[in-house]
């Protein structure tokens, strides 16, 4: 069997009526037409177009049909296809042949409404009889026919079913064609081979069509199956989803609780980089020794702290370079937190949400592939630019608009999203299959923007681009209400039921170890605990008030007994400065941490019974000195114990972020100078203008299916003029390709630089 190209498979149907030029169409609109033709192709106006002509030129290049196609539905799509089928990329076409081509599987009234888009859109124009460019051809998803003519009687586990009872012989034939073209010639298509050949039996299962005695194609949903994407869509009205139903006070109940789940790892993300940075690969990125060892200092598992380190990067939060300070290990660069973070940290919640949530939405990365291999076998690292897709952004927009169209409260699961979302954008198929729309889908609960399968109040207004305010408003309400108590317990644990105000979580946080992370999270204090808090600068006064003040349970004895004990041998032993000194006012405790063989490393040496020096940095006196048992406090040049602890790492913010920033469309003022130039250029007899590239490209079709000569009028790239006798083959992607007798072979000529096209046979 051999591949067959489209021309062939439409070469023995009737040639319409010519129908309208594009250029001439565009000339007779009204201007409001044309404004709603540039806003809605953005691409025609850049750069403006010189004249009315060359915008149809420009609206007619394959480029443009693309871009114009790829944001259109099932319905539109198909629409296209009926019109193809029935040659509107060649001559004019009724619309009624179109309702009556597709049957009872669409609505008149949404054809209609359908190709009236379209037509807003320049792809169809024309009136009661219609024609579209010819390049929309190749912006199909599929094989012009296979939309418009199969039939969708088959589910997609009958396919499959019917797939796996196949032989070698014909499950080799079908793969040729879905690596190729889905239309194949061969002679077994005709009625009388016999039955039991490969191409009879698939023809008999539904598997191929006839198309003539020697044509076949291979189904669309077929070849969806072959290729293992859900076959569809199929209906042409939007499909009806199976849902689930709960209030929207619980959807919002569930983001909110997500958004402070999200936000507190990203917390621990930046303070854990800030205490110990992590290099970068020599290819960018962490490595996943790296990724491994940072989800057990977490404790976030593997797959959600690549979203979560991917969130932290986008919105400037970390960031590679060399910290300061410097680690000095001779290595890096470093990924580490930046200046940013700690503002971040500070901001309320509502407005750190925010952030997130709209870094997410416009995160031009993939975090769910990371871990997994590539088509060259390697993993993807986070952090690296192998994670990189422009279609991300457009991906989650299209998720939370399929959400988003629902009824408030009403969620759906991955799959019967991605089929909604696949009718939306065909063009998008591969890529919005169930899997990938369900990692999309667990994304956007993480961060607070859907919440059981629907979209969260504060998502509708992000993705609507509501005022920022109202937005930050709106999360404000549905985040519970910060805490002001805790729940102490006989085993001294610390149960927080919920956010903590900002300043009773800093002095919980002071005091207590994050024991068990969660929606209720569960603090532990202990000896070290107590004397961090100390270290800080807290007194055993401020601590046993924090605790009987802030707790709705009694404080456990317990409690009470190791605060008042730490305290108690906290800072006898006071380190300052000389490089470092070590004062105590019992002499015999200095005696004794003199002497102490783990400290013989700080080289203390006493000046009077109360005082010591050491030639040791002050942090590692510190260090050394409660690794031998003491309790040092750290003084400044007052006496006042102070905190010495490093504020952490931190690296310049970053100066480029990987979100996506679509471009600013022009402005009505400036699309309708666009086309008041070209009303000036193209005043005057439309007749007089230079040659329209759409009627250049339907006479060379015609020629090229009649198989007749024509004479072009043709300038070369160096400005020459010429005329010559040439037999059209094909047209495709602006260019003509031809067989040039005066040559002796195959040529190419550019169809804007065709001046005039006339029949070989004319007189």
């Amino acid at each position: 069997m051999t591949a067959k190209t489209p021309s062939e498979d439409r070469s023995a149907a009737p040639r319409p009526s010519a129908g309208i030029p594009l250029g001439a169409w565009l000339a007779e609109l009204p201007d409001e037409g044309l404004l709603r033709i540039l806003q809605l192709r953005g691409d025609l106006t850049q750069p403006p177009p010189a004249s009315l002509a060359a915008l149809a030129a420009r609206a007619l290049s394959r480029q443009s049909v693309k871009a114009a196609t790829d944001s259109l539905d099932f319905l539109h799509l198909t629409v296209l296809d009926a019109l193809l089928v029935l040659h509107a990329d060649s001559g004019a076409v009724a619309v009624s042949e179109v309702i009556e081509l597709l049957g009872d599987r669409g609505d008149p009234d949404a054809i209609r409404a359908a190709v009236d888009d379209l037509r807003e859109r320049a792809l169809v124009w024309g009136a009661d009889e219609v024609r579209v460019a010819p390049e929309t051809t190749g912006s199909l998803p599929w094989y012009p026919g296979q939309a418009a003519l199969e039939s969708s009687d088959r589910t997609a586990d009958e396919i499959a079913d019917q797939l796996a009872d196949l032989d070698d012989p014909q499950k080799e034939l079908l793969a040729r064609l879905v690596e190729g073209s889905p239309v194949g010639r061969t002679r077994d298509a005709a009625p009388d081979t016999p039955p039991d050949r490969p191409v009879p039996r698939l023809l008999d299962a539904g598997l191929l069509r006839r198309i003539d005695d020697e044509t076949v194609i291979l189904p669309r949903l077929v070849a969806q199956s072959l290729r293992g994407e859900v076959p569809g869509p199929t209906e042409l009205a939007v499909p009806a989803l199976q849902s689930t139903t709960t209030t929207t006070a619980d959807v919002d109940a569930v983001a909110a609780g997500a958004a402070i789940d999200v936000l507190r790892e990203i917390e621990l993300v930046v303070e854990t980089l800030s205490a110990t940075p992590v290099p970068e690969l020599r290819n960018g990125g962490l490595g996943v020794r790296d990724v491994k060892r940072l989800a057990k200092t977490t404790g976030i598992d593997e797959p959600r702290l690549g979203l979560i380190l991917e969130l932290a990067a986008t919105a400037g939060l970390i960031a590679v370079g060399m910290p300061d300070p410097d680690p000095g290990d001779g290595t890096g660069p470093y990924w580490a937190p930046t200046v940013t973070a700690d503002r971040f940290v500070e901001s309320p919640t509502a407005a750190r949400w925010q952030l997130i949530a709209s870094t997410w939405l416009d995160l031009q990365a993939r975090p769910a592939l990371i871990g997994s291999r590539g088509p060259d076998g390697k993993p993807f690292a986070a952090l690296s630019d192998s994670l990189f897709s422009t279609a991300a952004p457009l991906d989650r927009r299209l998720l939370l608009t399929v959400l988003a169209e629902l009824p408030p409260g009403t969620g759906v699961d991955a799959a019967e999203a991605s089929r909604a979302m696949i009718w939306h954008r065909p063009r998008w198929a591969a890529r919005l299959q169930p899997a990938t729309v369900g990692n999309l889908l667990d994304e956007a609960h993480a961060v607070g923007l859907a919440g059981r399968g629907a979209i969260s109040t504060p998502g509708r207004g992000l993705l609507a681009d509501d005022p920022a305010d109202d937005v930050l408003a709106t999360m404000a309400k549905v985040l519970p209400k910060p805490l002001d108590h805790f729940l102490l317990q006989a085993d001294l644990t610390v149960i927080v039921p919920g956010p903590l105000e900002r300043d009773l979580a800093e002095k919980l946080a002071t005091v207590a170890t994050v024991e068990s992370a969660g929606a209720a999270m569960v603090y532990r204090i202990t000896e070290a605990s107590v004397r961090h808090a100390l270290d800080a600068g807290r007194t055993a006064g401020e601590l046993h008030n924090l605790f009987e003040k802030h707790s709705k349970t009694p404080v456990p004895q317990g409690l009470t007994y190791l605060i008042d004990d730490v305290a108690r041998r906290h800072g006898q032993l006071r380190v300052g400065m000389a490089s470092s000194f070590v004062r105590c006012e019992d002499a015999a405790l200095l005696a004794q941490a003199v002497a102490s063989s783990a400290t013989e490393r700080l080289e203390l040496r006493l000046l009077a019974p109360t005082v010591a020096v050491s030639q040791a940095p002050i942090s590692d006196v510190l260090a050394g000195l409660r690794d031998a048992g003491f309790a040092p406090a750290a003084e400044d040049s007052s006496g006042t114990i102070v905190d010495i602890q490093a504020l952490g790492y931190r690296v310049a913010a970053p100066t480029r972020r990987r979100v996506h920033r679509p471009a600013t469309p022009p402005t009505t003022q400036t699309l309708s100078a666009i086309i008041a130039v070209l009303r000036k250029v193209s005043s005057g007899p439309f007749a007089n203008v230079r040659l329209d590239p759409a009627v250049a490209i339907t006479q060379l079709q015609d020629a090229a299916i009649a198989q007749t000569s024509v004479l072009i009028g043709y300038v070369d790239p160096a400005g020459v003029a010429t005329q010559r006798v040439v037999a059209p083959i094909n047209i495709r992607g602006g260019q003509l390709t031809a067989y040039d007798p005066a040559a002796g072979r195959v040529r190419e000529f550019a169809i804007h630089r065709v001046t005039s096209v006339v029949s070989a046979n004319d007189d």
